[in-house]
């Protein structure tokens, strides 16, 4: 795969023209977690979720690397998808991390996009094994980072404060 600032410009396009698909996913996992942890999670607008898009490709070091992932799993398909199951999962893990963000963030991404493909399947329209996993990980990244969660609105009362 050869990457350039073009295909890593694609790839941003693709996935910020995927709101159809990706917000709902991400209002669908936040209800259901909402549910299981008794919360009340604020559903993401289309125009949050490109905003979001938008912030993450502003950092190049970051797009780089969210674009060769994001079109690893556009192209990845293996014949009875089962051998290639653990590259997808790998790589969709991999990606919601990456979008979540930095510690704690990264791990509730990475937990939760296993969450999410389980309710993504490649049969629903999806052309290739590792689209599912793709539209999971952009949705369990997105949900992570962006706001909504109450546990997220306020300061830790953890932090040191020396001054």
């Amino acid at each position: 795969m050869r990457l350039t600032p073009e295909r890593v410009a694609d790839e941003y396009e693709w996935v910020r023209d995927r709101t159809d698909v990706v917000v709902p996913l991400i209002n669908d996992v936040r209800a259901d977690l909402g549910d299981l942890f008794d919360t009340e999670v604020a559903p993401v607008s289309e125009e949050a979720y490109r905003e979001e898009v938008d912030r993450l490709f502003a950092d190049g070091d970051r797009a780089v690397n969210l674009a060769t992932m994001i079109a690893l799993l556009r192209e990845l398909d293996v014949k009875g998808d089962y051998p290639g199951f653990v590259v997808d999962e790998m790589l969709g893990r991999e990606l919601a991390g990456t979008i979540a963000g930095t510690q704690p963030l990264r791990l509730l991404g990475e937990a939760t996009f296993h969450y999410a493909d389980v309710s993504v399947h490649a049969e629903e329209g999806r052309e290739t094994a590792g689209a599912d996993d793709l539209d999971a990980a952009l949705a369990a990244g997105f949900q992570t980072r962006l706001p909504g969660w109450d546990w997220q609105e306020t300061e830790s009362p953890f932090a040191i404060d020396r001054a």
